[in-house]
């Protein structure tokens, strides 16, 4: 195998734009396949376990699955990754090393960290900027390549205000990545997307604590799997052009926009985290100086760069032209992943509204979810929103907030809602 990762990208569009008509819009699919992208063998990696030890975590088994969980995890650990264990309460403790920094994982650290662990009991309350603080401060002291953690509460972060945790994700921001979980029934999801989508990892809950071992095993294998580490979707646009928005819409809505860095004044890098053998969707939406008709255009330049080199990268084109046809075709994975970020933003808003108490807002949100879930066949989602809406009529829309909802199903609604499904292709 060669030693270049093996990275394909594909564009969806339709790039015919009507005489006039300044906005470009693609998806980008890129797929990084081969169980090994590199002939020198995986990147280096570091990780640390995050967990809540607070009071609650006494009740319903869930300090005895955190535990088991984090064993888990301890040995799915390829050998010589760096590792560290933080239980969090109203403070951050280093359960293991028992001493400051990380250790490479082998037979013996292995045992003796989930020792360590075994010993854990729960008390005391949640700040949950103090573990992710020290998860920095020990990740600042490792050269590895991939840096990532695993964070589990089970409660809201009640000991520290907003402001806090948000400075903490600031410092933390590109230093690692976090995969956040919620177990139990009190936890909330604005706060579990809050450190994925900022530290790019994924944000989860999870009702019955036993799911916690195979929750964490699939989490340290996906970070475990990671061959390339440090990827940036770079786009290049021309002269006068504006990009109005980049956003990664599979596996789930991730907005990419304000997280724009300058390579030169035409191009601008946004930054996706490591990879492994997986799939990502990309929505571009370009605005340009409208040509006359027959005129083509590059409207942008999209690659993937890790390291300076290219990974691979495609074109984003735009044809002006009075063929009323071609201009108004739909392209169908345009038109779905806008549904899909619709669906986000209508489940989140909706939410919002019925916690504030406004019926009619959070009614025709909800409505329109419901909707859109049907309509792109997210059939997970339409289950999660059933939970907290009376379903008259899914395909019009029509629905009737539930008087009584268990506050898990409202918290799963919305820290899943960033989830989304690929449209499956068909040729025209």
């Amino acid at each position: 195998m060669s030693g270049q990762p093996q990275f394909v990208a594909e564009v969806d569009q339709n790039e015919y734009l009507p005489a006039g008509r300044r906005v470009v819009d693609a998806i980008v699919s890129v797929t990084a396949s081969g169980a090994v992208l590199r002939e020198t063998g995986p990147v280096s990696a570091a990780e640390i376990i995050m967990v809540d030890i607070s009071g609650s975590m006494s009740v319903q088994g869930k300090i005895h699955q955190a535990k088991r969980a984090t064993a888990v995890a301890i040995d799915t650990l390829r050998d010589g990754v760096a590792f560290a264990v933080i239980a969090g309460n109203t403070e951050a403790i280093l359960v293991y090393p028992p001493h400051p920094g990380m250790v490479p994982a082998d037979a013996r650290t292995r045992a003796e960290a989930k020792a360590a662990v075994a010993r854990l009991h729960a008390f005391g309350g949640t700040a949950i900027g103090r573990w992710l603080h020290l998860a920095n401060q020990l990740f600042a002291a490792q050269p590895a390549e991939v840096k990532h953690a695993i964070l589990l509460t089970d409660g809201q972060n009640q000991h520290e205000t907003p402001e806090v945790l948000h400075q903490v994700l600031q410092m933390c921001e590109g230093r690692f990545s976090c995969d956040s979980r919620g177990v139990g029934a009190d936890w909330v999801a604005d706060e579990l997307r809050k450190v994925a989508s900022t530290l790019l990892g994924s944000a989860d809950g999870l009702e019955d604590p036993a799911e916690l071992p195979a929750a964490f095993q699939a989490m340290t294998e996906s970070a475990m799997g990671k061959s390339v580490a440090d990827v940036t979707l770079r786009v290049w646009s021309p002269a006068g052009a504006r990009i109005r928005f980049v956003k990664q819409v599979f596996p789930q809505v991730e907005e990419l926009t304000d997280r724009r860095t300058e390579v030169s004044a035409r191009i601008g890098d946004y930054p996706t985290g490591a990879w492994g053998a997986e799939s990502r969707d990309y929505h571009v939406s370009v605005e340009l100086e409208p040509q006359p008709v027959g005129e083509e255009l590059l409207a942008a330049r999209v690659s993937l760069v890790s390291g300076g080199q290219v990974l691979t990268e495609r074109l984003v084109l735009a044809r002006w032209t009075d063929d009323e046809e071609l201009s108004t075709k739909i392209n169908k994975q345009v038109a779905h992943y806008t549904g899909q970020a619709e669906l986000a933003a209508a489940i989140q808003d909706g939410l919002k509204a019925r916690d504030a108490g406004d019926v009619d807002t959070a009614t025709a949100k909800l409505g329109r979810a419901v909707q859109l879930a049907t309509e792109s066949g997210h059939t997970d989602t339409a289950k999660l929103l059933a939970r907290v809406v009376d379903v008259v009529d899914a395909p019009a829309g029509t629905v009737r907030l539930k008087q009584k909802v268990a506050g898990v199903d409202a918290e799963l609604t919305n820290v899943r809602s960033v989830k989304t499904v690929r449209v499956k292709k068909t040729q025209d």
